[in-house]
């Protein structure tokens, strides 16, 4: 799948079929609409794409706006060609591109740059300037411009009953069981590995410290998670810290991960950390004795639980 980040210089070799929208976490009512995307431009002989945005569009409509991301942009794109997805147009969302009216929309984006011929939207979608045109718009300029909307209706997308805001929920609580239900897959972590303080290491856990890629990617609550670890293109069972590291009266918050059966060093390396369960609190220990065994109960408690889960 192609990821083009300069929307300009998009040139599809045939029409497309589109929708539109952040897809932030690609959750399961987004699935349905790619997944609906994909059939029609298979059907129509065109290229299933997705056109969204970078930044998302509420951090510049309003600024003070807080906006955690369930997916990078590039985690996103991962979920999206899993599904089928052709192309991935990301336009920067700016002040003036907000200003931009419904007909200068459809006209410079979907006609012109996507050479579109249908464009598939959920039952709420608006667009333009304040957000103030709707479907029926849509399909006035549909008939001037000869591309085919397709609305996918209420009954279908509340069945689902799921939103961001949701899943964004459930992950700053800590339930990742309840995000991958909402998601369809794993609540994800990418990052780089860099070096921490090593202290792990003289206990018999080294850790992996991740810096995320993303400073607005919505991280979990603290504790200690049951993980599968993707590094060098290998999936591997461990266990994650997301804390303060209150033992060693740690200030700073770190994502820590010890992976299972893995002696190598990965500094520098690019890691991703799909989230399975929740096991406990980021507790205070006595002394770094009791954090080791208590470190050891965690293992074993993740071995007898998910061992058998595929990787």
């Amino acid at each position: 799948m192609s990821i083009l980040r300069h929307s300009a210089t998009f040139s599809p070799k045939t029409q497309t079929t589109v929708t539109v929208g952040t897809f932030d976490g690609v959750h399961l009512g987004h699935q349905k609409i790619i997944k609906q995307l994909v059939a029609s431009a298979k059907k129509n002989g065109s290229a299933p794409t997705l056109l969204t945005f970078d930044p998302h569009p509420r951090k510049v409509v309003q600024p003070n706006a807080f906006v955690e991301l369930i997916q990078t942009i590039e985690e996103r794109a991962e979920t999206l060609a899993s599904l089928g997805l052709e192309h991935m147009v990301v336009h920067p969302f700016t002040k003036a591109f907000s200003q931009l009216s419904a007909a200068d929309y459809v006209k410079d984006f979907l006609v012109d740059m996507l050479n579109i011929d249908q464009i598939i939207i959920g039952y709420n979608h608006r667009f333009g300037k304040n957000r103030m045109a709707s479907v029926e718009e849509l399909q006035h300029y549909g008939a001037i411009y000869g591309f085919e909307v397709t609305q996918i209706n209420a009954e279908e997308l509340d069945n689902i009953s799921i939103s961001s805001t949701k899943i964004r929920t459930a992950i700053a609580m800590g339930d990742v069981v309840t995000a991958h239900a909402f998601l369809g897959h794993p609540f994800t972590l990418s990052g780089t590995v860099i070096k921490g303080k090593q202290r792990g290491r003289t206990m018999g856990f080294p850790t992996a410290n991740i810096a995320i890629n993303h400073p607005d990617k919505i991280i979990p609550k603290n504790g200690v998670y049951a993980v599968r670890v993707r590094l060098q293109q290998k999936d591997h069972l461990g266990m994650m810290n997301i804390g303060l590291n209150p033992t060693v009266n740690g200030e700073d918050r770190s994502i820590e991960v010890h992976i299972f059966n893995w002696a190598e060093n990965v500094y520098d390396q690019s890691i991703q950390v799909f989230l399975i369960d929740r096991i406990r609190d980021e507790l205070k220990f006595d002394s770094l004795t009791a954090l080791q065994k208590q470190l050891e109960k965690d293992k074993q408690v993740i071995l007898t639980a998910y061992n058998t889960l595929p990787l």
